[in-house]
């Protein structure tokens, strides 16, 4: 998941808003981090639930990253509500469907789930080494 994110970073501009969606455990914090090695910003990044979102500022002159855990927010005006500089900076929502109305026009959503060939048990949560199926889509 982190190399899938240095990779996508790297071809992220400001004014980019990417969604991440997928179960607890999925790896949306995962993929930022490599989003944030891509984009070359200060580190460490870690889930936001608690904060709703962090700001970590470019080493090399670009666009910040501003990470967002909608997991808490109950509507798109709370995250609003937030004032971020969407058209200065690359933004990633985790828990993001369905929140981000207003934000952008486009945006790149990133689905992550379990790989489908692997019987499912619904109590089991995703480990770090379960293979992922990650569906990535340019919205609307």
């Amino acid at each position: 998941m982190e190399a899938l994110g240095e990779r996508m970073g790297r071809m992220l501009h400001p004014g980019d808003l990417v969604v991440l969606t997928g179960p607890l455990g999925a790896g949306k914090t995962t993929l930022t981090r490599g989003l944030a090695a891509g984009l070359g910003v200060r580190g460490p990044v870690q889930s936001p639930t608690f904060v709703i979102a962090r700001t970590h500022p470019s080493l090399i002159g670009g666009a910040p990253l501003v990470h967002v855990d909608a997991y808490r927010l109950g509507s798109a005006a709370e995250l609003d509500d937030l004032d971020i500089d969407v058209d200065n900076s690359v933004v990633v929502v985790e828990w993001g469907r369905g929140m981000i109305d207003g934000l952008r026009e486009r945006w790149w959503e990133v689905e992550l789930d379990r790989d489908a060939a692997r019987p499912a048990d619904a109590d089991e949560e995703l480990d770090a080494d379960s293979p992922r199926i990650v569906t990535i889509t340019r919205r609307p």
